[in-house]
């Protein structure tokens, strides 16, 4: 195991409920693998002005979806750290993004037979250079909402992404998101998010 490996696995993380009240903590590795366990993480998607999507490509190294496309931003949620928070410090890290402030959109559970996150979901729009953590990850770019609907179920995607985009465009077409108006290209979808899993905005 790597060094930076043993660190994450170490890395201490609130245990929560489906409302997101602090149950107590546990290490990351205990979540990883047991899904009766929910912790918190904070999703954002960064759409340029076009309202094309940032994506990431997963580090190879990963341990979950090595080399998928992924959600813009996404990173857990330190003990006592508000979602707003951990937004704009995981936007910083991962993209080199300071001057965006996020706006936060829903919140809901994500869980397979690995884990159970409670995912709290922004948005922001930038247009100006990318600085990924290349640690992290292996590429970026903007995706036309046409091309993520073609690739959709290809293994293209990770699975914590084809939900996160299912969830927004559900989402949004009951809001008034500026980007509401192009959840037809998502209307003829065989897969629909579980509306049990999705929370209402408080």
């Amino acid at each position: 195991m790597s060094k930076t490996r043993s660190i994450a696995d170490n890395e201490v993380l609130e245990i929560v409920d489906k409302n997101g009240s602090v149950l107590g903590t546990a290490r990351r590795s205990d979540f990883h693998g047991n899904p009766s366990l929910i912790h918190r993480v904070v999703h954002v998607l960064v759409f340029d002005r076009k309202g094309r999507l940032l994506l990431q490509k997963r580090s190879l190294n990963k341990d979950v979806a090595p080399g998928k496309w992924d959600t813009s931003v996404g990173g857990h949620v330190n003990p006592g750290e508000d979602v707003l928070t951990a937004a704009i410090r995981e936007m910083r890290e991962e993209l080199g993004i300071k001057k965006c402030v996020p706006e936060y959109l829903y919140s809901y559970l994500f869980s397979n037979h690995v884990e159970s996150e409670l995912v709290s979901t922004f948005s922001c729009v930038y247009s100006s250079k990318i600085l990924f953590n290349k640690e992290e990850i292996e590429e970026t770019a903007f995706w036309d909402m046409k091309e993520i609907r073609k690739n959709l179920g290809k293994k293209v995607f990770s699975g914590h992404f084809e939900k996160e985009i299912l969830t927004f465009f559900t989402k949004s077409a009951l809001s008034d998101h500026p980007l509401a108006g192009m959840k037809d290209i998502f209307m003829d979808l065989d897969v629909q998010p579980d509306a049990q899993s999705v929370i209402e905005n408080p």
